[in-house]
């Protein structure tokens, strides 16, 4: 029975409230809990009829997002990696933030520093300082940099797709061209990723991760070759160091399906809806969990029923297997599609 998993975006929220995501929103955990909280509340009276939370896409839910949480840390993944790297972070104020691209171009990758000494980076010591004071002060409950609720679930963004983050577009032509040149930092983004979750958690006392969401935004740009020889190994070795893999690819991604189910300790996928539903079933059980977000050109027009047309057959494609259709309401998004695809995921349910 399908299920529909909504959040809302900092863009949608900034033309409807008074609030700016600027650089002290994502370093004062004071002024972070005040705007989250005002934030959730506007959510809640606008769209709690929908389940709507506000947090980021695919990554925090409703259920698990509780009232006295504050973010430490609460930036995207890779950008926090790409600030190790020297990147500069660029508050969005009125949208997400970003941090100043290529932060590694050009420069020779040995000069990576060692994965397990990241953790006396000022940066991570400030996030450990604000945690352990957020801790004794008792009052609210400290998320750590790169989880966003109280679930114990992890996420980062996947190797290639950071990869292209710190050294631009020609990661794509060197990963055709040249592999082995690339591989290098393939390897160090997935154990920074790994020594860095597993260090908050245990910073945060949290005991058990449920998954590591694995955002591999530009693996369907991959061949199913390259990405099984390339790719797979790094998503697997997250399963084995840090918990179940919760694997996200954004585009159509029917070529690499098969290379998916071989990932090591592969726990769920969540997919881009131009992927078909029908062959992620032939290729994984029915009680495979599986998420899938609507295409967003159906969610930007004018009228609903090209979404609702798209959920009927995904749906039907499923064939009852377990599915969250996920979705996060973006300032350019028609509400009344949203409101559509709500309805038609209650009737299925």
């Amino acid at each position: 029975m399908p299920e529909l998993n909504l959040s809302v975006s900092k863009g949608w929220i900034a033309q409807r409230l008074d609030v700016c995501f600027d650089r002290e929103y994502y370093f004062n955990p004071e002024r972070r809990y005040e705007i989250d909280a005002r934030c959730a509340e506007y959510v809640e009276r606008k769209l709690g009829d929908l389940g709507a939370c506000f947090t980021e896409s695919n990554l925090g839910r409703r259920e698990f997002i509780r009232p006295d949480q504050v973010l430490i840390g609460g930036i995207q993944p890779n950008m926090i990696l790409g600030m190790l790297l020297g990147a500069e972070f660029v508050p969005g104020m009125d949208k997400d933030a970003d941090i100043t691209p290529e932060c590694f171009a050009g420069r020779p990758l040995d000069e990576l520093p060692p994965p397990t000494a990241l953790v006396d980076h000022p940066l991570i010591r400030q996030f450990d300082e604000q945690i352990e004071t957020i801790r004794q002060e008792g009052r609210h409950r400290p998320i750590p940099p790169f989880f966003w609720d109280a679930s114990g679930r992890a996420a980062v963004h996947g190797s290639l797709t950071s990869a292209q983050k710190f050294l631009g577009a020609s990661v794509l032509m060197n990963l055709a061209a040249d592999p082995d040149s690339i591989i290098p930092m393939l390897n160090w983004i997935t154990d920074a990723n790994s020594v860095l979750v597993n260090h908050f958690a245990k910073t945060a006392g949290i005991e058990n991760m449920e998954q590591i969401h694995v955002g591999e935004c530009s693996g369907c740009m991959v061949g199913g070759g390259q990405f099984e020889e390339l790719i797979v190994p790094q998503a697997s070795r997250l399963g084995e160091t840090v918990a179940a893999v919760r694997f996200h690819s954004c585009g159509k991604s029917d070529h690499l399906l098969t290379a998916f189910a071989k990932i090591t300790n592969l726990g769920s996928l969540d997919l881009g809806g131009e992927t078909s539903m029908a062959l992620v079933r032939d290729t994984f059980r029915p009680d495979f969990p599986v998420s899938m977000a609507p295409p967003v050109m159906l969610l930007s027009g004018e009228d609903p029923e090209p979404v609702l047309d798209w959920a009927q057959r995904t749906f039907e494609e499923n064939n009852g297997g377990t599915l969250t259709v996920v979705c996060h309401l973006e300032a350019q998004y028609n509400l009344e599609a949203i409101r559509a695809l709500a309805s038609k995921v209650s009737d299925m349910s």
